[in-house]
């Protein structure tokens, strides 16, 4: 009782230098000097858990072999997981569906209809462009033919999304009629998923550095908004440089506004919309 009571000091200027920079090395997510006492609330933390008083003793530990690559898997997912909620941006999420219903009336589907959610957290993202892909489908009352591979470096708040049960604060942003269509009412007051989405949604675990954890499959949108402001801009490039490589031709891929605001490739062009950042693929591949 009387650990749990104390107190950790705070993170020297050195030791917070150490952890950000091993956090950077491992994930590619930079933390800014403001953001200090988000790294020290969790590292203390988990330290209380397991009963550590020494920063320094703790960072040997998650830094020694598997044990250590085991507990830095448990460490992160308190750091990296994000607050979110259901069409967080909606201007982008009906960007999607315009582009989607254009390529239903100009009869230009060719297979399935292939989208990733990137940096997904606890899913509400995934399940959003579900709701908004599915609507597409049946409103031009045909069968849906479609996925959505949604990935994330946090375990734990994949578990979460695979659940699929959200509070009823999640969902202020969706329409009464959304919620309706799409979310079971649960005893407790929550609400679920509807299973018609749960089955188009994969969630993966997985880092967006690197490139062997990307899907296989090639995606008609990429949505990654509210990811890229965790790397410094060299690698915001990078990445963008690496998704366009696996968008399909006429490809959308989303980001966030502000995000990446000078970046630019040879076969994608910015698409006029005043609230949205987002590029299309050239429609023909380079020979």
């Amino acid at each position: 009782m009387a650990w749990s009571l104390r107190k950790l000091p705070a993170l020297s200027d050195s030791q917070f230098a150490q952890w950000s920079t091993l956090l950077e090395e491992r994930t590619g997510i930079q933390l800014a000097r403001q953001q200090r006492a988000l790294l020290e609330l969790q590292v203390s933390a988990r330290m209380h858990e397991l009963g550590y008083d020494d920063y320094d003793h703790y960072y040997r530990e998650v830094t020694a072999g598997i044990p250590g690559m085991l507990e830095w898997s448990t460490l992160v997912d308190r750091i990296a997981v994000k607050e979110t909620s259901f069409f967080r941006h909606r201007p982008s999420l009906e960007y999607v569906r315009h582009f989607l219903q254009k390529k239903i009336n100009n009869r230009e589907l060719q297979g399935s209809f292939d989208i990733w959610s990137l940096g997904c957290a606890t899913g509400e993202e995934a399940y959003s462009l579900a709701m908004v892909i599915n609507d597409c489908f049946e409103l031009a009352a045909i069968n849906p033919y479609y996925g959505i591979t949604a990935l994330d470096i946090s375990t734990s708040a994949l578990t979460k999304a695979r659940d699929a049960r959200y509070s009823a604060r999640k969902l202020e942003q969706a329409t009464r009629e959304e919620i309706q269509r799409y979310m079971l009412r649960a005893p407790d007051g929550n609400y679920v998923v509807a299973d018609k989405l749960r089955e188009r949604v994969c969630f993966t675990q997985g880092n967006i550095i690197r490139p062997n954890c990307m899907p296989a499959v090639k995606a008609d949108v990429i949505f990654c908004q509210n990811l890229l402001v965790y790397f410094r801009r060299w690698l915001r490039r990078d990445i963008l440089n690496a998704l366009v490589e696996h968008l399909k031709p006429g490809g959308l891929l989303v980001i966030g506004l502000g995000e990446a605001v000078d970046w630019e490739h040879p076969q994608m062009h910015r698409a006029s919309a005043d609230e949205v950042q987002a590029y299309l693929r050239d429609e023909r591949e380079e020979q």
